[in-house]
């Protein structure tokens, strides 16, 4: 069977808290850990998009609606469905996000403000414009 879901695929989480928003796979598993013994992934992703800014806006306006708020999650492969869009965050990513930071909370807070620097510059360098909008349904 071929692999689809690989290191980098934008996905959309698609059951939990985290429902309608997008994501990034981080690292697989395919049904390797006891603790999830099914296939599943590590996703990084956006829990609170970006607002619209105009230019009339003042600069610290603009640095407030421009925040983004990111979650790290591991998530079964039926609860994802994958785009057809790639980040090439891949590397940077798995640096940020250890394996383990998922099991602890402090570890887990440490990847997220990772993330979230990541994210925040390549939104500010304008690239890949669809990631950071809200899906619209």
């Amino acid at each position: 069977m071929v692999k689809f879901l690989k290191s980098g695929k934008v996905v959309i989480v698609l059951k939990g808290r985290f429902a309608g928003k997008k994501a990034v796979i981080v690292q697989n598993y395919d049904g390797e850990s006891k603790g999830h013994p099914f296939g599943h992934a590590l996703v990084a992703g956006i829990e609170r998009y970006p607002l619209k800014v105009t230019k009339d806006m003042s600069k610290k306006k603009l640095g407030r609606r421009s925040l983004i708020k990111t979650f790290v999650k591991k998530v079964n492969y039926n609860h994802i469905m994958p785009t057809r869009y790639q980040l090439d965050l891949v590397e940077s990513l798995r640096t940020a996000v250890p394996n383990d930071s998922v099991n602890e909370s402090s570890a887990r807070k440490d990847a997220r403000k990772k993330v979230r620097t990541l994210f925040q510059e390549r939104y500010n360098s304008g690239k890949n414009k669809w990631f950071f909008t809200k899906l619209r349904f």
